[in-house]
């Protein structure tokens, strides 16, 4: 398979991150697109709200931790008082009877018996007092405990704002990058008509496969308008080394371009939990199968379409079926992985970071320079039926 120069940066990141670069960060080197600003913005807030996040929760367990010490406390408060007033009663009835204590030792026969009198009430005066000791220790520290969890009750609150405004931030930052990303497609809008155009000629004139930028043939499809949530199939076969790939779907709007607004933008927890359901049903059956929460996860991090990873991989492998390299689904780069979680998680960010929030003409032009028209259009069909 030849590589391009316009395919380096995308090598040069998943070698990065295949020799010791963090998942969680995109290598600035590998940063070619000229919405570098924007995407650096919705990666940091990302990390802020990952970070409150954190804190929120180590907070929360440092005061389950303390709840637990006050309840074990208050468990064993009854027993020390009972403990220590019986020890108070018998301290109190020594010392009534003193007369009887003097006699106690005054009627020894001899100096061990003496001593042995004296060691009786050096230990029934230490039991006492060991009671009393263990009863003011207990509820001290109950008392410094339930100060501890008020002062962390404080923080929590505190941590709990942390992460909204760092939530409603990262949201915000990941509309803008949607807006900027609508605003370059319809100023491509008339090119990307074109590409759609070739490739239903083709189609008509009988060419069914393209080649990808894996190797492997594709099969040339048209997209339809956005789906708003059901999913299509696609079918593989390898006697040639091709994949089948399609994209059915109902909904308005244009066909052409990528309809930004299927994807909406919501805290991090819901919008992973929507997606991971929609690209699961989209992957199932798959070598890929069960992983849309990767996708999911990887998508809202790096503030990337989360139909756009998961189309490329059937546009190019039929799902992960005829990978190129290991777990390399995407014809991307010149490395393979070490596992699912870590491809699409290197793939989605490299998206970020080389071609943009979703699929474009200038995307497809740089991923797949040979058959880009071919390539986008596949893409968006796909993308259409997740």
């Amino acid at each position: 398979m030849t590589r391009t120069p316009m395919r380096l940066a995308a090598t040069a990141l998943v070698a990065g991150l295949l020799f010791g670069v963090g998942m969680g960060t995109v290598p600035t080197t590998a940063r070619a697109s000229e919405d570098s600003d924007l995407q650096a913005k919705v990666e940091q807030t990302s990390k802020s709200y990952n970070d409150a996040v954190d804190h929120l929760n180590k907070v929360q367990k440092s005061m389950d931790d303390n709840q637990a010490k006050i309840d074990q406390l208050n468990e064993e408060l009854p027993k020390l008082r009972e403990s220590a007033a019986k020890s108070i009663n018998s301290s109190y009835k020594l010392s009534q009877s003193s007369g009887g204590v003097i006699d106690m030792l005054l009627s020894a026969d001899n100096f061990n018996e003496l001593v042995s009198a004296m060691n009786y009430l050096d230990i029934v005066a230490g039991k006492n007092n060991d009671a009393m000791d263990k009863l003011v220790s207990a509820q001290e520290k109950l008392q410094e405990t339930q100060d501890t969890l008020e002062a962390q009750k404080a923080e929590a609150e505190t941590a709990k704002d942390d992460a909204k405004s760092a939530m409603d931030d990262a949201i915000a930052a990941r509309k803008e990058a949607q807006e900027e990303a609508a605003k370059k497609l319809a100023a491509q809008q008339a090119e990307a008509q074109k590409a759609v155009e070739e490739a239903q000629k083709a189609e008509k004139d009988g060419q069914t496969t393209f080649k990808t930028e894996s190797g492997n043939t594709a099969t040339v499809t048209t997209p339809t308008a956005s789906n708003s949530g059901s999913t299509s199939s696609s079918s593989s076969s390898n006697s040639s080394n091709s994949s089948s790939n399609s994209g059915s779907s109902s909904n308005s709007g244009s066909s052409d371009t990528s309809n930004t607004n299927a994807v909406t933008w919501t805290a991090r927890d819901k919008f992973v939990q929507e997606w991971t359901g929609r690209i699961n049903a989209y992957l199932a059956g798959s070598p890929m199968a069960g992983h849309g929460k990767t996708f999911a996860e990887a998508a809202y991090d790096n503030g990337v379409d989360p139909r756009y990873s998961p189309a490329i991989a059937n546009v190019e492998s039929s799902k992960g079926l005829y990978c190129f390299k290991p777990y390399n689904a995407w014809g991307w780069g010149s490395s393979g992985f070490s596992d699912w979680d870590s491809a699409i998680r290197a793939h989605v960010a490299g998206l970020a970071s080389g071609y943009g929030y979703t699929v474009s003409v200038t995307a497809a032009k740089k991923y797949c320079p040979p058959n880009w028209q071919f390539w986008y259009s596949a893409v968006l069909s796909n993308m259409n039926s997740i």
